[in-house]
């Protein structure tokens, strides 16, 4: 009897695991070529403020909201240090969205660049410089 349940729960487990479909999961967010980034820097400065929780949970998913299918994926970076650990950050925070179709986002921002200028003071300010970019070429390296 002992061998019968052992035989039926290492079947189990055989099923198990062939039936998983990782294989099959989707790629996370990838950027590719011919594609749109929109960069929005905030630079460090005196007196410069920047909340970061307000800006992950709320402005950015706020925007991501209005720029709608065109927006494959956004990205955050909070600054850390400059060039060494030592050297003052010269950006509080960055932001980036990766779309398809650039008219279709200055649309998009168009209609809704007041309620997007007045959330700034919720959570900074500091004046974003913004570059609008091609991505003309993704790398990756092979960890060998």
């Amino acid at each position: 009897m002992a061998t019968k349940i052992q035989s039926l729960l290492l079947i189990s487990i055989i099923a198990a695991l062939t039936g998983c479909k990782t294989s099959q999961l989707k790629p996370s967010a990838a950027t590719e070529v011919g594609m749109f980034k929109v960069t929005i820097l905030y630079a460090n400065g005196e007196d410069k403020t920047f909340d970061m929780d307000y800006y992950e949970k709320k402005h950015m998913p706020m925007v991501a909201g209005f720029i709608g299918k065109n927006l494959k994926f956004y990205e955050i970076d909070k600054g850390i240090s400059g060039r060494t650990p030592n050297d003052k950050v010269p950006f509080v925070a960055i932001g980036y969205f990766y779309i398809t179709d650039v008219a279709e986002y200055n649309k998009a921002i168009g209609q809704n660049r007041d309620a997007i200028i007045s959330d700034f003071k919720n959570y900074t300010n500091i004046q974003p410089t913004i570059q609008i970019s091609e991505v003309k070429q993704v790398g990756h390296v092979d960890a060998k």
